[in-house]
């Protein structure tokens, strides 16, 4: 049990920035207070909202109970419900692993308030979703199935960890009660766990120009007749191919018989998943080979470029060297970007390119620009920022990475703009004012692998808070 700070309320006059309702309060006398404040159950509460705190891997929910429902109180202060849930191990998952949450709840009315200061919340549940949300400008979806209507989509009494959502639910996890008929003492507190499997078969969490897939854990507290306080806690999912064929080593030699056993063995699975995407991982990322590729244009030899892997991971860098010496074309500049193609498929396709090539959007991430005239060899590192989204495939888009190289070119034959070494008198050099190029560009395909979700977490959060009110 831990203790909460107390809070200082409003006195429980009717405000005036507000229209005049019925409500008795306690204090002896009736008050007017708003209409706002009126729950079904006749008790005036009102959910204040939730805030989602970055960094820490906590979000806090809180809920304002008017203190006269219970009757009189010698106390003044207004008493809150007070609800945090904390991620054992921060915002990052693999699909497949297993999320724990803590769920503390916390009546934060000092020790020395009244015996009548005891609040009540009728249940509390916890689930796990994915929000699909596509730009109606690049995407055409099919019209919704209207065959199945949503249950009772509007009342505020149903847990819907979606409501209020954009997009549609396209994955969510059975949602689990964490307690009911929970009464708090002033300064009381408890705890509860909520584990739950992140479903291997989605999508990785993205932010797209085209579509967009968010994951939240969702918690909804309830006091009797009142409506829902929804608690939204962000999370990031990497997927990593191929897990979904692999099956988990079976011990004929233990045969758990217990909801307890069952959780120790859930234990050993997920930690035998995270040890075996790592060493994927790690074979995937490790091979090391030199691979050439000459550079020309259509008057002839650039250079060569070189690169000693093609796969990588979240965090990596990307090195490549550039030999120009052996070109015979004089290359002026050149640039290189770590770019990814977010593509629609072509069902899902809102408008086509020129040609009626796939509509595809370019984000670039790293880019390096250098003056390359009479360089003999260069090298480059861009790397890969731990906040992207490795490459996958979905049904309606696909993420892609590449190295994006643009040359610029003389068009002149053996252009020399270095003076001699040896000058017989005195000459003044100056550069020429115009010199004829040419511009053309390479595209070379990477591909970019999950990384650790402890090491991904060290990216930089997204929003730091939420905040609802109802």
């Amino acid at each position: 049990m831990t203790q909460g700070g107390g809070a200082q309320a409003p006195s429980g006059r009717a405000s005036p920035a507000f229209p005049a309702g019925r409500g008795s309060v306690g204090g002896g006398g009736r008050r007017e207070v708003p209409p706002l404040l009126h729950c079904l159950c006749g008790g005036p509460r009102q959910a204040l909202g939730r805030v989602p705190v970055s960094g820490s891997g906590q979000a806090r929910a809180l809920v304002c109970l008017d203190p006269s429902v219970d009757g009189a109180r010698s106390d003044s202060r207004a008493a809150m419900i007070e609800v945090v849930a904390e991620l054992s191990r921060g915002p990052v998952f693999l699909a497949g692993e297993a999320l724990e949450c803590v769920v503390t709840v916390t009546n934060p009315l000092p020790p020395t308030a009244t015996s009548a200061s005891s609040e009540a919340l009728a249940w509390a549940s916890a689930q796990i979703h994915c929000q699909f949300h596509a730009s109606e400008s690049r995407v055409a979806l099919p019209p919704p199935d209207s065959s199945q209507p949503d249950v009772q989509p509007e009342s505020q009494t149903v847990f819907l960890p979606h409501r209020g959502e954009r997009g549609q639910c396209i994955l969510s996890t059975p949602p689990k009660i964490l307690f009911c008929d929970l009464r708090l003492d002033p300064g009381e507190s408890k705890s509860y766990s909520y584990s739950e499997v992140l479903p291997i078969e989605g999508p990785p969490s993205f932010r797209g120009q085209s579509v967009k897939y968010v994951y939240k854990l969702t918690i909804g507290c309830q006091r009797v007749n009142s409506p829902i306080t929804l608690l939204r806690v962000p999370l990031r999912v990497l997927v990593l191919t191929g897990l979904q064929d692999v099956r988990f080593p079976q011990d004929e030699a233990v045969a758990p018989s217990s909801p307890f056993l069952e959780e120790d063995e859930g234990g050993k699975k997920d930690s035998w998943l995270a040890e075996l995407a790592g060493e994927r991982l790690m074979a995937a990322t490790s091979c090391r080979s030199l691979h050439l590729y000459n550079i020309s244009d259509h008057r002839g030899k650039v250079g060569t470029f070189g690169i000693f892997k093609s796969v990588y991971r979240l965090g990596e860098d990307v090195v490549g060297t550039l030999n120009l010496g052996e070109g015979t074309v004089a290359c002026l500049q050149f640039s290189v970007s770590l770019q990814t193609e977010e593509c629609v498929q072509p069902e899902y396709q809102r408008r086509r390119g020129a040609g009626g090539a796939p509509s595809v959007s370019h984000v670039t991430h790293a880019r390096h620009q250098e003056s390359c005239l009479h360089t003999t060899r260069t090298s480059f590192s861009l790397p890969i920022p731990l906040s992207s989204t490795p490459g996958f495939c979905t049904a309606i888009v696909s993420l892609k990475w590449r190295l994006h190289f643009e040359f610029v070119t003389s068009r002149e034959p053996g252009l020399v703009l270095l003076p001699p070494m040896e000058q017989p008198e005195p000459v003044t050099w100056t550069g020429p004012e115009q010199v004829p190029v040419d511009t053309f560009s390479w595209d070379l395909p990477i591909k970019v692998l999950p990384t650790s979700p402890t090491l991904a977490s060290y990216a930089a959060p997204g929003p730091s808070t939420s905040t609802i009110t109802i």
